[in-house]
Formats: structure tokens, C-alpha cells, sequence
């Protein structure tokens, strides 16, 4: 069973986040980058399900510029076989644009399920994967927290808002992943070095012939106010009367 991956380069989790001072977009220059959290729980799944047999081949794909190959250097370290980079140069592409970037990806490689993370922590839109989904009209189960596989499907138990469901679909399908599924390996030394040997391709965004056209268009990106200072109060009386009179929660 092959089991495609995607991953994608984001601003490090540790650093703050800088807005431009035109009020562009984020500040990347001199930011570390890294992959995206919940895509690193995406590939130790892939690796994890490999190491039980279930999965023959791991492929990391990733959609950006060509830094992203550190990226897919670090999934490679973490186990997976080999990568694609897609070169899309220094646009940032919208999640449809990724998802037919991935449709035309999976038409190519033909794996049995496509492991994602259920967003990327730069633009927050969790819709990759449900997009893939329904481009490609295979099953989808999101927010998974348990993912098995066997005789042609998957059960995946995912996190609702009344506990817990478990669902079952068949293969091919795609699978974004929570963050409790699993916590994602550190890289060996050994590892790391193995997997400059291992082969990544370099494939031209135009070659793949997805309609990549931005269908959005960001008016502004502004810091969130700042919190305001709070206030002290003398008595449990006051506090409710503030709370009632002032803040209206009463």
C-alpha cells in the first residue's frame, strides 16, 4: 500500500509572527521556518503504519518553494521513502490551488490513502484535505485521533464535539489527522543522514497542469489588539456588580 503524504514549510511554532509594515502580509525574511506541526503527526502515522506492515511506500509531497526541500529532508529523516517538491516559487497558493496541485499528483503516483494534517498553522483554513477529497470523490474522514487499516479500508476514530466517532471507508481515501493521534519522532542523527540519499524530485507547478488561478484576495493582515490591562476590585461585591452592570456576563 502506498500512502501519499503532503507536508508544508511554516513559520516555526516558537517564533511571533511580524505583519509587514504595509500591511501585506506576514514578515518572512530571517523567520525559521519548519514543517508544519500537524503535517510532522501526518508522516510519524505513515511511518507508524509502515512499520506494522500495513504500508509498503511513504510519499512526502510538498507544494511551495524550493527551501521546502528541507522540509521534505525532515520527513525523509523521520522515515519516509522518497519525495516530490512541486516548485510553485515564492507564490502562496490558495487551498484549492494545493488541492488540484495534489489531485494531479495523486493521478501520477496512484497511492491507496493520502494522510494530511487538518490545517497548517500559517493560514488556519483547514480545507486541503476536504477539497482533495472532493476533487478527487473518494471517501474522506477528518480530525482523526486513531487511524486503522485493513482489507481495503480505514477506521478512523475523529473527535466530535459529543465525544468520540469511529467511521469506516473504503480505500482510496483521505484521512486529515488531530493532534492527539499520535506525537511525531525526532529525527536520529543516523536518520538525517540517510536521508540525503534518499530521492526527492523537483517537479515544475506549470508541468502538472492544474488550474492554479487565485480565486481570493487579501485586502489587509493586521496584529490582533492587544490585550487590555485589568482592573482590581475591593469586595466579591463589586466584582458582580462589574460583572453584571459593566461587562453584562451576569
Amino acid at each position: 500500500m502506498k500512502v501519499l503524504v503532503p507536508v508544508k514549510r511554516v513559520i516555526d511554532y516558537n517564533v511571533k509572527a511580524r505583519v509587514k509594515p504595509d500591511q501585506t502580509g506576514v514578515d518572512l525574511a530571517n523567520v525559521k521556518m519548519s514543517m508544519n506541526p500537524f503535517d510532522e503527526i501526518s508522516v510519524e502515522e505513515a511511518v507508524r503504519l509502515k512499520e506494522k506492515g500495513v504500508v509498503s511506500e511513504i510519499v512526502a509531497v510538498s507544494v511551495g518553494p524550493t527551501q521546502a526541500q528541507e522540509t521534505l529532508r525532515t520527513a525523509l529523516a523521520m522515515g519516509a521513502d522518497r519525495a516530490i517538491l512541486v516548485n510553485a516559487g515564492a507564490e502562496d497558493l490558495e487551498p484549492l490551488a494545493v488541492a488540484k496541485v495534489l489531485k494531479a499528483l495523486v493521478a501520477e503516483e496512484s497511492p491507496e490513502v493520502v494522510i494530511v494534517g487538518k490545517q497548517a498553522i500559517d493560514g488556519d483554513n483547514n480545507a486541503v484535505g476536504q477539497m482533495l477529497a472532493a476533487l478527487l470523490d473518494w471517501p474522506q474522514a477528518t480530525f482523526a485521533s486513531a487511524v486503522e487499516l485493513g482489507g481495503g479500508k480505514a477506521k478512523v476514530t475523529r473527535e466530535v464535539d459529543g465525544g468520540l466517532q469511529t467511521l469506516e471507508v473504503d480505500l482510496p481515501a483521505v484521512i486529515t489527522v488531530d493532534l492527539r493521534l499520535n506525537e511525531p519522532r525526532y529525527a536520529s542523527l543516523p536518520n538525517i543522514m540517510k536521508a540525503k540519499k534518499k530521492p526527492l524530485d523537483i517537479k515544475e507547478l506549470a508541468s502538472l497542469g492544474a488550474d492554479v488561478a487565485p480565486r481570493l484576495k487579501v485586502l489587509k493582515v493586521t496584529e490582533p489588539p492587544k490585550r487590555a490591562g485589568g482592573i482590581k476590585v475591593e469586595s466579591a461585591a463589586d466584582l458582580v456588580l462589574k460583572l453584571k452592570n459593566e461587562a453584562g456576563v451576569l
